[in-house]
């Protein structure tokens, strides 16, 4: 009767995850859908708790060796760091957090294999497949995803760092960790050594021959491919889950696990397509912090325009299009920009928000940022649903927004953004960008849309620069 109950509770829990992931599709269902994940989490984390195999039977005589109190102390201990991280983290610092989330989870998996083998219960010849998986993937997403917050951080750049015939090197690494796989699940018994034998050195070449291949995978990923690894790494977290699920006979960590995983992949073939650039070149080759050589021609310099000026121009717009880029976020700008965008409104003009699938640092990071200051959902548009009208835009505002409004994307064919999809932001009769100063964007190519005739910079913080178009209009 028990077993039953149990298979009824993971059932309910699956059904939870199933329709989280289905509201979190739309904008507007999204947190309902985050809620019911949750709830669906908490059910398979207590139904896990009432199985004997997993607690065990209450040892009064040494509460140390109860699951129960191991199992608490780190609830308590994973709350209380989670609940400080939320709260201390900033907006700017989400894409790196999401990062070492996937790390964490593809860690969590990759322990659970380990612990699975240390406690002897290999299983049929399928589990200890499964385990071995389980470690390569979970090693992989945990390595990969650390150098990922490094590069994003800026506390780990790597840069100059170059692997020779990184390919090769990643094929061997591969090769090797899966034949120690296979030593493991098939020769598991076979002596190596007095001290060793075939299962444990395949454990430990396996481990060992994954965590470098995480390192070795994403090094050499640029910083314009960076939302997309990190789409990746998130679905390989969801599926070491789910060879763990498979590796210790839990239905629950199967289901999430493959959901995870599935959506995780579906969302890096989308990026991969914003981006006009294969799965495979994602993983075989970057164009990362490669730049475009500048012409033997003279120099065009961006012209520069005061704000009381910049407010004469949008005075007058009727139809206005905001560009938001990881500016924006670095600034905090978001509640100024909704604050622009009311004053915008009430002289008349027509307000939407063009948001490419990359902008940012992470797959809906400009989403998530417009949705904190309460931007209306249907004012949030896709580039493709913008690009069209881009003609008739009196006024285009590009807010840190440097490659995914890049030109060159279009019209070079020696450009290493040629072919991606972009936001046609050039093609709006005016186009005001603010940045900081006159860098390149995250990839490091040049940008020629800031040259361009139709183009006005507008230098300084964004917040505070939007904050004083907001104050002219008040005036």
């Amino acid at each position: 009767m028990k077993d039953i109950f149990i298979k009824i509770l993971y059932m309910i829990s699956c059904i939870f995850f199933i329709r989280g992931i289905k509201l979190m599709g739309k904008t507007p269902t999204a947190r309902k859908g985050n809620l019911l994940s949750s709830v669906g989490m908490l059910i398979a984390v207590i139904t896990v708790l009432c199985e004997n195999e997993v607690l065990g039977s209450w040892n009064s005589a040494n509460w140390l060796a109860n699951g129960y109190v191991w199992i608490a102390a780190a609830i308590l201990l994973g709350t209380i760091i989670g609940a400080i991280w939320s709260k201390k983290v900033q907006m700017t610092g989400m894409p790196e957090l999401v990062a070492l989330f996937n790390g964490f989870g593809g860690l969590s998996s990759f322990l659970v294999a380990l612990t699975q083998y240390l406690c002897q219960k290999k299983g049929d010849s399928f589990t200890a497949v499964s385990l071995g998986l389980t470690i390569a993937i979970g090693a992989v997403a945990f390595t990969g995803s650390l150098v990922a917050w490094g590069k994003l951080s800026g506390k780990m750049t790597f840069k100059g760092w170059k692997i020779p015939a990184k390919n090769a090197v990643n094929a061997v690494l591969c090769v090797v960790g899966l034949a120690a796989i296979a030593a493991y699940s098939f020769f598991d018994s076979v002596s190596v050594c007095e001290s060793l034998n075939a299962g444990q050195l395949g454990i430990i070449v396996s481990s060992a021959a994954f965590l470098i291949l995480g390192f070795t995978m994403v090094i050499p990923i640029g910083g314009g491919d960076m939302p997309v690894i990190i789409s990746f790494l998130n679905a390989l977290s969801g599926l070491a889950a789910a060879f763990a699920g498979f590796a210790i006979n839990n239905t629950v960590l199967v289901v999430s696990g493959c959901l995870v995983g599935a959506s995780g992949l579906i969302l890096t073939l989308i990026m991969c397509k914003a981006m006009n650039r294969t799965f495979s070149s994602l993983l075989f080759k970057s164009f990362g912090g490669a730049k475009k050589k500048a012409g033997n021609g003279p120099v065009k310099e961006p012209k520069a325009m005061s704000v009381e000026d910049a407010y004469l121009i949008l005075e007058a717009a009727k139809n206005v299009v905001i560009v938001p880029g990881y500016g924006m976020a670095v600034a905090q700008a978001q509640h100024a920009v909704k604050e622009l965008c009311d004053k915008l409104e009430a002289n008349g003009a027509e307000v939407n928000f063009a948001i490419h699938p990359v902008a940012g640092r992470m797959p809906g990071h400009m989403n998530v940022l417009l949705a904190e200051a309460n931007v209306p959902y249907e004012q949030l548009k896709t580039a493709d649903e913008m690009n069209p009208q881009m003609n008739n835009v009196d006024v285009a505002i590009v807010i840190g927004a440097n490659d995914v409004v890049n030109p060159d994307a279009i019209n070079d064919k020696s450009s290493p953004l040629y072919g991606m999809p972009i936001v046609n932001a050039h093609e709006a009769r005016t186009v005001f960008v603010l940045k900081r100063g006159k860098g390149t964007g995250f990839s490091g190519v040049e940008n020629p849309l800031f040259t361009n005739d139709n183009t006005v910079m507008l230098y300084g913080d964004a917040k505070q620069t939007v904050t004083q178009l907001v104050a002219e209009f008040s005036e």
